[in-house]
């Protein structure tokens, strides 16, 4: 998709930003994500064009997500942007484990996570392939979303009536409409990694995503981690680097 890299830079890095201008279109207000949709349309129409624009892919964000794990997804490290915080959380990771580390489970928050060495899987230096991870990271964002099995056509028909007024572009709409309307499918989310370094990455995503104290949400993430064969020390490892920012 062009100009993924982009797009899931402002989904995830204006999202603090959407909660703070947006009339709380991030906070954990109820309804479930129908609810969401119909409060983001109010704030939406509030604001400036310019507003708009700077708020465009955090609203979009907290539609997704319905409010839930705004703290995490508003840290400090969001503002590196989608594609630089996922890798870099990964790739410390990932380091980490093939060293033989033990993960730090429930350590003190860590300083913004520097990002991972260019021209590595976890940050490409080519814009075409940049791009095309960032697109798979967008469809893994969207399945995690969804991945509390919660949302209603309903809902979903009112998040989607919101897609074409933030801007994103058609190619983008299109990507997130279809996603939001796949079937939920752990095994399809998993087959988008296409090396080991891609597969710690998607679960990073999904892990920044979901609400590990929901039961099906849980389940979810367990269910991703084994189809993408990630070795249980990796996968806490994972754990810790995310928990690191929260």
């Amino acid at each position: 998709m062009k100009d993924a890299k982009n797009i899931l830079d402002s989904l995830i890095q204006n999202f603090g930003q959407g909660r703070s201008q947006g009339g709380g279109l991030g906070g954990g207000l109820g309804g479930g994500l129908g609810g969401m949709a119909e409060q983001a349309k109010g704030a939406w129409d509030r604001q400036s064009g310019m507003t708009k624009g700077a708020i465009a892919g955090g609203g979009l964000l907290a539609l997704l997500l319905g409010g839930k794990n705004s703290v995490r997804m508003a840290g400090g490290a969001m503002k590196m942007g989608g594609l630089a915080v996922v890798g870099s959380l990964a790739y410390k990771a990932y380091q980490d484990w093939q060293a033989g580390q033990k993960a730090q489970v429930g350590a003190e928050p860590a300083a913004t996570p520097l990002p991972a060495p260019e021209g590595t899987p976890f940050n490409p230096t080519d814009p075409e392939a940049a791009d095309d991870l960032a697109t798979r990271l967008v469809q893994t964002m969207v399945a995690a979303a969804k991945a509390d099995g919660h949302v209603t056509p309903d809902e979903l028909q009112r998040i989607e009536s919101q897609l074409g007024e933030l801007g994103l572009g058609a190619e983008a709409e299109r990507l997130i409409q279809a996603e939001l309307n796949a079937p939920l499918d752990v095994g399809r989310i998993a087959e988008l990694a296409r090396t080991p370094e891609e597969a710690a990455e998607i679960y990073t995503m999904s892990l920044l995503v979901v609400d590990e104290e929901n039961p099906a949400e849980k389940g979810y993430l367990a269910m991703l981690a084994a189809r993408l064969n990630l070795d249980p020390g990796l996968v806490e490892h994972l754990h810790a680097k995310v928990a690191s920012i929260a």
